[in-house]
């Protein structure tokens, strides 16, 4: 399965996407703001222009594992899925970038939000969107063996 995010709005504090799926779009994204780092870049060139906290990942592709994390395993989306968030797997300059729900960039720390963005700079009914994105792609592709990959643009 392919997950593409194509970074349409790059903003001072924030950068909306929009989240395809195979193709289909499925919804808006939400990261921090994107600074212009590439995964073709060195560590070092990449480590001189993230700022942590407020830099998004990247662009690139990257496979996406269900992976258990200590830090969201008791949220109640979390829980659900047995403390198993989406998890980006080898972000250079990155640890622990994830797909999961939230509203504002100042909550991100790297990762990723799906929803609607109805609001400026924002996004809501993220946790709606995630629960639909794992529920009817992320883990069906899992059970029938599908490489996941995500390729941010």
């Amino acid at each position: 399965m392919n997950i593409v995010i194509d970074r349409k709005w790059k903003k001072d504090t924030y950068t909306i996407g929009n989240l395809y799926i195979n193709g289909v779009l499925f919804s808006n994204t939400l990261e921090d703001k994107d600074r212009g780092l590439t995964s073709s870049m060195t560590l070092e060139e990449i480590n001189k222009k993230k700022i942590y906290g407020q830099t998004a990942i990247p662009s690139g592709t990257y496979e996406v594992k269900m992976t258990y994390s200590n830090r969201f395993h008791s949220r109640a989306w979390g829980k659900k899925y047995d403390g198993k968030i989406p998890e980006l797997i080898n972000v250079k300059g990155f640890g622990g970038v994830r797909i999961h729900p939230f509203n504002r960039a100042s909550e991100s720390l790297g990762c990723i939000a799906v929803g609607k963005n109805s609001i400026t700079g924002a996004v809501t009914n993220s946790t709606q969107y995630y629960y639909k994105l794992l529920d009817n792609f992320i883990i069906p592709a899992i059970k029938n063996g599908e490489k996941i990959n995500i390729i941010i643009k």
